[in-house]
């Protein structure tokens, strides 16, 4: 079955061209011209993925990018016409899984698109896991604070399922990098930061008294928390 794929920029001449150039990728390409009908669609066909313009008219990309993220954990590209570091941690602490500088050459989206979608495909177990008040699905990519859904992004997903998988091992930033590849190098060690001060803040984590992910300082991080035998609730 195709992937579908949402691409939310008021250049309707991109648009064009993206459908037809992604249709040979095997993508089912899905459009639209403003943050309405986007938000729209976005309910509406459930897609994939979402390529999802910074500069839109009315509501920007970075504001659509957090709406979608109060709801659900779409992977997200950001585009933009400005390839400033700032604009790409802003969509990244948003909760974007990568970001794209305008003008981009189609084959290198489809690379990062694939890259993307490997990662939200990408299962480290078929069974669930529990350590204290967070369970961890791996079969269908989620994870639960109190039976409550933690809402990760794909990024925050692979980042814990890699750090769980090397429990009780520091892991350095480029081993990180190796799993959320597909980010622009230029901010990645900012962009590693980013990933696990947002996957703290969702499980409730203070780095100060780490329950789950400590800090390895001049290193990276590792996971710490031991796995109990009782399952927190979950759906």
């Amino acid at each position: 079955m195709d992937q579908t794929v949402l691409v939310i920029d008021d250049d309707d001449k991109l648009n064009r061209l993206l459908k037809r150039f992604l249709r040979d990728y095997g993508f089912e390409v899905y459009s639209a011209v403003d943050a309405d009908e986007g938000l729209r669609k976005v309910r509406t066909v459930q897609p994939d993925l979402v390529i999802l313009d910074v500069m839109l008219p009315g509501m920007t990309g970075f504001e659509i990018c957090k709406r979608i993220r109060e709801s659900s954990a779409l992977p997200i590209i950001m585009l933009t016409a400005r390839g400033d570091v700032t604009d790409k941690v802003v969509g990244l602490e948003l909760g974007a899984d990568d970001y794209l500088p305008k003008p981009f050459e189609p084959r290198e989206l489809v690379a990062r698109m694939q890259a993307v979608l490997r990662r939200a495909r990408h299962t480290g177990s078929d069974r669930r896991r529990c350590f204290g008040a967070l369970a961890i699905d791996f079969h269908r990519r989620l994870a639960f604070m109190d039976g409550r859904d933690a809402a990760l992004t794909t990024t925050e997903f692979a980042a814990l399922d890699l750090l769980v998988r090397h429990a009780g091992r520091p892991l350095d930033r480029d081993e990180i990098m190796q799993t959320l590849r597909g980010i622009d190098s230029e901010c990645f060690n900012r962009v590693v930061d980013i990933t696990m001060s947002r996957l703290r803040q969702k499980l409730g984590d203070d780095p100060k008294h780490p329950q789950y992910i400590k800090t390895v300082w001049g290193t990276g991080y590792m996971f710490v928390a031991r796995e109990s035998d009782d399952e927190a609730a979950s759906p």
